[in-house]
């Protein structure tokens, strides 16, 4: 089966078999933003989101 390519765009396996993806409020407007905020870049699935996403990556 084809994994879904618009899921294999916005997600990332690593080797430990996590699913990372990249957080909101990444873009623009990062003056008025906490250092914290701006440093902190991917995060990983838990839960129905990760089963939704594994089950759309084929793996």
């Amino acid at each position: 089966m084809k994994s879904k390519r618009s899921i294999l765009r916005r997600f990332k396996v690593t080797a430990t078999g996590k699913i990372m993806h990249l957080r909101s409020f990444k873009r623009h407007l990062k003056s008025n933003k906490s250092a914290r905020a701006r440093r902190q870049k991917e995060i990983a699935l838990t839960g129905s989101n990760y089963k939704k996403v594994k089950k759309m990556l084929h793996f």
